[in-house]
């Protein structure tokens, strides 16, 4: 393994006012305070020709692991590594860049990791498939290889991991051909009948004789896959269709440990979609847009970043590419709600130019952590990671 670092910090002030207003929602957009961002992955950089797939993790002593994919070239398919680098100081500086799966020339990636807070360890799961096969031709099921689904885990804050263990077996229905986990994070649900358990949100293709994925008849759909003994063992939870796939979730704060899927859509409404489950992940309703939440059809995240006690509000976090121009991903808009995803009447543009995949994590001092892809004429020629104030909002 070949490990390096990029230790590079700049200081930016963005003072670019957003507003967007969706049907019975209204906005405030304020502008923004000084804020730290390092460019953590540089394509061409470090050996690789590009890095995407963006994934934050607070782990319970603090420590920041980012990871992401480190790709021979600039496709989905081919050589492409799962990647990590850490930090124990809050995104000020970061350790070298350290090689968690390669295998060889074939496609390790869709890192989606979650913490067992009850035990501290540190699950990342993740996808797999031959180099030299690419998501259409896996789609159609032409493919030498499928998508598999693995997991390993740490018990050191992430200096070290286990040996990938294939779940595909318990994780994927055999009829179905692509296969993502997140991108982004997973997470324990804190409250209810299935508290404990961990979810991984996750997405697929089937075969629909009314679908026109890839020119076939195919689609898109989400679903979770979960673990009820603290990832010794991992199912195949509800699906959601169709229409949606790449997706992230947080658990509401009704008690009951209920889930709120949110989910890129495909249904031609740049809308974000979201679905909801009572039973921990095992069922889910119909996908519905999320009126407030514009998208040009890409990956978002979103985030818990406070529970209701006491005098403290509900508050979650959400962050995409704000652009309702289909297949134009820029405006990287950090959102906040306080109504549980209903309406979102904080917004904050982070990143006004090309930008795309991200995630989130709340600092154990309070502050927001963000990691995304981002760049001046592309998307794609960094992963930038960031630091806000929660007091941007008030």
């Amino acid at each position: 393994m070949t490990y390096s670092t990029t230790n590079t910090f700049l200081k930016t002030i963005i003072i670019t006012l957003w507003l967007f207003s969706g049907p019975m929602h209204s906005v405030l957009a304020q502008s923004s305070d000084s804020s730290n961002q390092v460019d953590l992955f540089t394509s061409g950089e470090q050996g690789y020709g590009s890095y995407r797939i963006p994934a934050i993790l607070t782990t319970p002593s603090g420590t920041l692991l980012a990871f992401c994919e480190g790709r021979e070239e600039a496709g989905d398919a081919g050589d492409i590594d799962l990647l990590l680098k850490r930090s124990t100081d809050q995104g000020k500086t970061w350790s070298e860049q350290q090689v968690v799966w390669n295998d060889g020339a074939n496609t390790c990636g869709n890192p989606c990791p979650v913490v067992d807070e009850e035990t501290g360890t540190i699950w990342l799961v993740m996808t797999h498939n031959l180099g030299d096969d690419g998501e259409s031709e896996i789609i159609r099921k032409e493919a030498e290889s499928t998508r598999t689904v693995w997991v390993c885990s740490s018990e050191d804050d992430g200096k070290s991991w286990s040996e990938p263990k294939e779940i595909t077996s318990t994780t994927k229905d055999p009829e179905w051909g692509w296969y993502a986990t997140g991108p982004g994070v997973g997470i324990q649900i804190k409250h209810g009948p299935h508290k404990g358990r961990l979810v991984i949100p996750s997405d697929h293709s089937y075969d629909d004789p009314n679908g026109k994925v890839r020119n076939g008849p195919y689609e898109y759909g989400s679903h979770a896959i979960y673990s009820d003994d603290h990832g010794q063992t991992w199912q195949l939870g509800g699906v959601i269709r169709p229409k949606v796939n790449e997706c992230q979730m947080v658990e509401l704060a009704d008690g009951n440990g209920t889930l709120m899927m949110d989910m890129r859509s495909y249904f031609g409404r740049n809308r974000r979609a979201h679905a909801i489950s009572y039973d921990g992940g095992q069922t889910w309703t119909d996908p519905a847009d999320a009126e407030a939440l514009v998208e040009p059809v890409c990956q978002a995240s979103i985030l818990r970043y406070q529970w209701p006690e006491g005098d403290q509000k509900s508050k979650i976090l959400f962050l995409n590419p704000a652009s309702a121009d289909n297949g134009k991903r820029h405006n990287l808009t950090l959102r906040m709600s306080y109504d549980e995803g209903k309406t979102w009447p904080g917004i904050r543009t982070i990143f006004p130019g090309p930008s795309a995949y991200s995630s989130l994590t709340r600092l154990t001092n309070g502050n927001i952590g963000l990691l995304y892809e981002a760049g001046e004429e592309s998307a794609y020629e960094k992963i930038i990671f960031q630091v806000v104030e929660e007091s941007i909002f008030e």
